[in-house]
């Protein structure tokens, strides 16, 4: 079984006992995390989408180390300025095991009904249909002009 869920601004697709890294989550070393913005539960062909949430979906992870990742390097250069600015930055994250997905279990797609095959009559009632707007209908207004005449 895997779900798709999202934490920090970003989603991620995670099954038991992967090990994820998610943006920093205030939360201890070796604590248990529930992550409830379960946006899909799935497994196999069985997939249950939730608009936008799953409802009771819940994704528990437990916190296996905090920490800094690469150093990402920034550089502005402006040609035939004399002018280079040089900068860096490593961003927090958390390390997450996933333990387990509870909540709503995948539903299977309801099966696709066959349309009932009716040949005969759909053209006898395109007939019908011909044949009251060729009749002209009896209402008052029509007898009073033919009255007139």
């Amino acid at each position: 079984m895997y779900a798709v869920f999202s934490t920090g601004g970003k989603q991620y697709r995670a099954t038991a006992g992967d090990r994820i890294k998610v943006e920093k989550l205030e939360a201890e070393k070796g604590s248990t995390v529930e992550l409830d913005q379960v946006l899909m539960v799935g497994e196999g062909e069985d997939v249950k989408v939730g608009t936008p949430l799953v409802d009771g979906g819940k994704v528990l992870a437990t916190v296996v180390e905090h920490g800094r990742g690469d150093k990402v390097k920034i550089i502005k250069f402006k040609r035939r300025k004399h002018h280079m600015k040089r900068q860096g930055h490593r961003q927090y994250y958390t390390l997450l095991e996933i333990t387990g997905i509870e909540g709503a279990e995948a539903k299977k797609a309801p099966a696709k009904k066959k349309a009932a095959t009716r040949k005969a009559a759909p053209k006898a009632d395109a007939e019908a249909k011909a044949d009251a707007k060729a009749e002209p209908k009896n209402d008052a207004a029509n007898d009073a002009a033919k009255s007139e005449d």
